[in-house]
């Protein structure tokens, strides 16, 4: 599991660990870790062009000591500070003495273009904002230029708690953190903007606890997806019931069948006007015309992929959220619920909205969740009294429970934005629902295991959602291989 952890939580645990070791250690442990993924992203040290943006306060300080140890490996290291009089004084005698330069502000530019690495301490994970006026040409500098560019614990201008970015920032290729993840580096837009994260232990684990994020790894999942035993029937593995699909829509209630069969239950019942054309896919399929409240006995509900707004599709709604079953509501069932019956049920709930439906739920704008998705699926959970699934390039998963840590999972590829691909993931979803999981591990779970289904299936190339479904039982394998 990889953890986030707030910036008020990492000032504490620091100051915990400062106590405890000799002035300055923390701050060498950090920069001799950053000045090694450095020089892994270089390849060669010697004669490498390297410029450092550094700002006031230990941001820069971590920067300039790096440097420092880049410098006397052979690299010519040049320090542009944006705030001389405050700059780190251990940290820039450290960089001069081992050969290093500074350079005037009006050089900049210049030095950034000629770079081969670009080191981004302009701001520490205290910062709130973009990035100031003066900042701003030399952020547009290192995104214009062939350098590798490293932010230093988090990319200059991006929130560390929410992934916030409102304001100018530095685009990095990658982000070298300290002691645990910030927030802000798994949750959009500001991950986007971090290029890939390398955390560096300096020791701070035994002095944090409640994280804001939760990150499932491989040996995550495995150990939580459901395994047959011998004496397993299908009954016993669960049955998830599937209502979606309409006249108009019935690809969509193949796709989300197509989802359940392969995630862990035994059995799929399906009910709706699509029966002919899920018998035609998957034969296995126990099918109803008629609606859910008489599709016989399920251990969960999928509802609302491709129902439409007919008189039916309401209906099909409100028998699902009136059975005493966990339930997950996507798609058009989004559009029909009742707040009040979502609220009211004693089962479990799971919405999984896109930003769009996220923002009529909330009746806010797309562009406000979009630029604030932790709030927002806070927000959500909070409001409906639900486990939501906050669909998107990260996709977020949260608890009704304000001091329950958010997951963010980590699978995924772009061409995974494809038509029918959230009803896979409906359907996989409701089904590990069905054979027991609660609702934030058959949610966490099934956007794993559709995202690494996804990257199978896509080999770089574009990719259907029937694509991501035939390639669920692969990425299921894989986790146990």
């Amino acid at each position: 599991m990889r953890y986030a952890h707030a910036v008020e939580t990492v000032r504490a645990a620091e100051g915990e660990l400062m106590a405890r070791l000799p002035d300055g250690a923390l701050m060498q442990r950090a920069a001799a870790g950053l000045a090694a993924a450095c020089r892994d992203l270089l390849g060669r040290t010697y004669g490498a062009r390297v410029v450092v943006l550094a700002g006031s306060g230990d941001n820069g300080g971590d920067a300039l000591y790096a440097g420092a140890r880049l410098a006397g490996r052979g690299a010519a290291v040049t320090a542009v500070l944006l705030a001389p009089e405050r700059a780190h004084r251990g940290g820039l005698a450290a960089l001069l003495a081992a050969g290093g330069r500074v350079a005037d502000e009006d050089r900049a530019v210049a030095l950034i273009g000629r770079a081969d690495l670009v080191l981004d301490g302009i701001v520490g994970i205290g910062g709130k904002g973009g990035l100031r006026p003066a900042a701003v040409p030399l952020a547009e500098a290192a995104r214009e230029s062939r350098a590798a560019v490293v932010a230093v614990d988090l990319p200059s201008g991006v929130d560390a708690d929410t992934g916030e970015v409102l304001g100018d920032a530095v685009h990095a290729d990658a982000t070298v953190t300290f002691g645990t993840y910030k927030p802000g580096l798994l949750v959009d837009p500001a991950a986007t903007l971090a290029g890939a994260p390398r955390l560096i232990d300096i020791g701070l684990g035994p002095y944090l606890a409640d994280p804001q994020l939760e990150a499932l790894q491989n040996a995550d999942v495995a150990a939580l997806l459901p395994r047959p035993e011998g004496s397993s029937d299908k009954y016993r593995r669960g049955v998830v019931g599937i209502a979606a699909g309409s006249e108009r829509y019935p690809g969509a209630a193949v796709l989300a069948v197509s989802g359940a069969l392969r995630g862990g239950a035994g059995a799929v019942r399906y009910a709706g006007p699509g029966g002919d054309a899920v018998l035609a896919r998957h034969p296995e399929v126990l099918v109803s015309a008629g609606a859910p409240a008489g599709a016989g006995r399920v251990q969960a509900w999928v509802v609302g992929p491709g129902l439409g707004d007919s008189a039916d599709a309401r209906r099909a709604v409100a028998d699902v959220l009136d059975s005493s079953v966990p339930v997950l509501v996507d798609a058009d069932g989004l559009r029909l619920l009742s707040p009040e019956a979502v609220r009211g049920r004693s089962a479990p709930t799971v919405l999984t909205p896109h930003a769009g439906e996220a923002a009529a739920l909330l009746g806010r704008s797309r562009e406000e969740v979009e630029a604030r998705r932790l709030d927002a699926v806070r927000g959500l959970a909070a409001r409906y009294g639900a486990t939501v699934l906050l669909k998107g390039a990260t996709t977020l998963v949260a608890e009704p429970s304000s001091r329950a840590a958010v997951r963010v999972n980590p699978t995924g590829t772009p061409w995974l934005a494809t038509a029918g691909s959230g009803d896979v993931l409906s359907g996989v979803t409701g089904s590990l629902l069905a054979a027991g999981l609660s609702p934030l591990d058959a949610a966490s779970c099934g956007a794993y295991l559709h995202g690494l289904a996804a990257r199978l299936a896509a080999h770089g190339a574009p990719v259907s959602a029937l694509d991501v479904a035939d390639a669920l039982p692969t990425a299921w394998g894989s986790l146990f291989s």
